[in-house]
């Protein structure tokens, strides 16, 4: 990863000293000295490090996954495709092609439908072209206080590891309603939520290569990023047509990282979903609208899976079907949609493209942690926190197995024709090949004082359906970490334990697919203070160390990890949480690497076997 530029050695200097006149003050920073000794000098023996400046290539990488487009395209029929402009709120002009239900005037309505009080674009309206990174941001930032604590470990992440970053679309692309994309969700709850209306983020739709550049001259490896769905088929249901700008725009970004000499990581779905398919007064039973419960979501979001694998499975060697589905699944319906969705898909890859990447689901989990680890009614509440995250996706989707009792005794009740039959499960059974987890903290769990029984009678108590008492607070008063800007805690030792969970409840290898720190008020300080970010290179390097013991010293099989986020972003209407490794000038849009970011990348490449 570095190159190095050394200094002048000590031994250097000590034998010019030696050999100077003994009251020669001349040399700058020596002053005199008796001869034969060495006199005062402002000088530490140190060396200079820089991250190495990378260049694209061409061609790109020949490794390859799948067949191409060209041989795959019978697989999803004969596509139509076509291109739309922008959406403008304050256009004095509406287009004319009123009779074409795909036209320019009906996508223009997706927009004119949806309400935007403070509807901003961006500087940039164009793909702008990369800039050499300057050696000066390359330097690698001094020693800390507390490296020697993650050096020397003795133990080495697997051959293999997977070292890289993470992103989404709705979070850094900006430019929502440009060259056919059409509305989603977010813009919609987000607005109705009274959160800023303002989506340009960090305008990567239009920086996508200077980003790209950016990531591969630091050393990093694979670049996780989301295709989203309304850039795809801004119609979204089978039989639309294709935007052939979206199409081609992923098609470059996915070049340019292979001619980093990096590799791409694709997720279908990160929350944002098309605004055609959500229904704001569906029942809220778990996490927000997003669709995952209506009878056409899961053949609308396979069409779109198997137009974007069979356009780029050739390139792309991991896929995410779905990003955190607990959160945005509404019910128990949307939760078996899900998973049926994520098992066709699969399908599809493995046996009709034949793919050889791997294919996973990656999910949101704040591990419950028991209050009493000694205590049986402490674990089985910590068991079922656990299982309300978990073990309603992964128990049918890794095992085969029906969804765990406390999900059934209380999101199902109202709907007991949810449950499996056993030719569903096996339908589904092991239709994964990764776990994905985002394990960013933990919460400390004890059951409620009534018990759970009268909690999953009712769905208006305030526990329902979790129906366990949630603290961010140890038995003996002290809070589970160090508190971060928002919900995060460093909480090391915990991460530990919640990937012998995962190892154990399933045993299927662990990509941890997100993991990130957002440090307290950052946006407040100054740029030479934001990109001096201790605390989170801290977070990093101890996370990655407990990751570390759990593959070497527990045998729990970890693919690798994706650090949240390559820069700071959209955290769904709020910039002041700066998860990034690189603070973002909100009017220039410029990047600036922070400390955190070398951390990262060293620690992996220093503890590698």
């Amino acid at each position: 990863m570095f190159s190095q530029k050394y200094l002048l050695s000590l031994a250097a200097i000590i034998a010019i000293a030696k050999a100077a006149p003994a009251d020669d003050a001349s040399k700058p920073g020596i002053g005199k000295f008796a001869p034969g000794q060495l006199g005062f000098r402002y000088y530490i023996d140190t060396t200079t490090e820089y991250a190495t400046p990378a260049t694209a290539t061409a061609p790109a990488s020949s490794t390859t996954y799948a067949a191409p487009y060209a041989e795959l395209s019978s697989l999803v029929g004969n596509l139509s495709t076509t291109t739309w402009g922008n959406w403008y709120p304050d256009a004095t002009e509406a287009a004319t092609d009123t009779d074409d239900p795909y036209g320019q005037y009906a996508w223009s309505q997706l927009w004119e439908a949806t309400t935007f009080p403070n509807f901003t674009r961006g500087i940039y309206s164009t793909t702008v072209d990369p800039t050499p990174i300057p050696t000066e941001s390359l330097v690698v930032p001094p020693d800390d206080p507390v490296k020697r604590a993650f050096q020397d470990l003795g133990i080495k992440f697997p051959l293999g590891f997977i070292q890289g970053v993470a992103g989404s679309a709705a979070q850094i692309e900006g430019a929502v309603a440009d060259e056919g994309r059409s509305p989603t969700n977010l813009e919609v709850s987000s607005a109705s939520r009274h959160l800023p209306e303002d989506f340009v983020t960090n305008e990567n739709y239009y920086l996508y290569k200077q980003d790209i550049t950016r990531l591969a001259a630091i050393g990093v490896e694979y670049y996780s990023f989301t295709i989203p769905w309304t850039r795809i088929l801004p119609f979204a249901y089978p039989g639309s047509p294709v935007n052939q700008q979206g199409l081609d725009h992923y098609d470059d970004l996915i070049n340019t990282v292979l001619a980093y000499g990096m590799k791409p990581i694709v997720t279908l779905i990160h929350f944002d979903s098309p605004l055609q398919l959500v229904d704001f007064n569906a029942t809220l039973e778990l996490g927000l609208p997003g669709g995952y419960e209506g009878e056409d979501f899961v053949e609308a979001f396979v069409n779109y899976g198997k137009i974007v694998m069979t356009h780029f499975a050739d390139r792309v060697p991991l896929w995410i079907i779905f990003n955190e589905p607990v959160q945005f699944a509404t019910n128990g319906l949307g939760v078996k949609h899900v998973v049926q969705a994520t098992a066709q898909l699969y399908d599809f890859y493995h046996n009709e493209i034949n793919g050889s990447g791997k294919i996973g689901m990656k999910f949101s989990h704040i591990f419950g942690f028991p209050e009493d680890p000694t205590n049986p009614e402490h674990v089985a509440a910590a068991d079922r926190s656990n299982e309300l995250q978990l073990g309603l996706f992964a128990d049918p989707l890794f095992l085969g197995e029906d969804y765990p009792d406390s999900f059934k005794t209380t999101l199902l009740k109202t709907q007991p024709a949810l449950a499996w039959t056993l030719d569903e499960l096996a339908a589904v059974k092991g239709k994964c090949d990764f776990f994905g987890v985002d394990p960013y903290t933990y919460n400390t769990i004890k059951p409620l004082d009534n018990g759970t029984a009268s909690c999953e009678a009712n769905v208006t108590d305030t526990y329902w359906p979790t129906c366990v008492n949630v603290t961010v607070t140890e038995a003996d008063n002290w809070s589970i970490g160090y508190r971060s800007q928002s919900y995060v805690y460093i909480t090391p030792r915990q991460l530990r334990v919640s990937l012998n969970y995962i190892w154990q409840h399933w045993h299927v290898p662990i990509f941890i697919t997100e993991f990130g720190f957002p440090e307290w008020r950052e946006g407040e300080k100054l740029l030479v203070d934001q990109v001096q970010d201790l605390d989170r290179s801290i977070y990093y390097r101890s996370f990655l160390t407990a990751a570390l013991e759990a593959s070497q010293y527990d045998g729990v099989e970890i693919m690798g990890a994706l650090a949240w986020s390559f820069a700071d972003n959209w955290e769904f209407g709020d910039y002041n949480q700066q998860f990034g490794l690189q603070v973002v000038n909100r009017t220039t849009q410029e990047r600036f690497y922070k400390k955190s970011f070398f951390d990262f990348v060293g620690f992996i490449n220093d503890n590698r076997a």
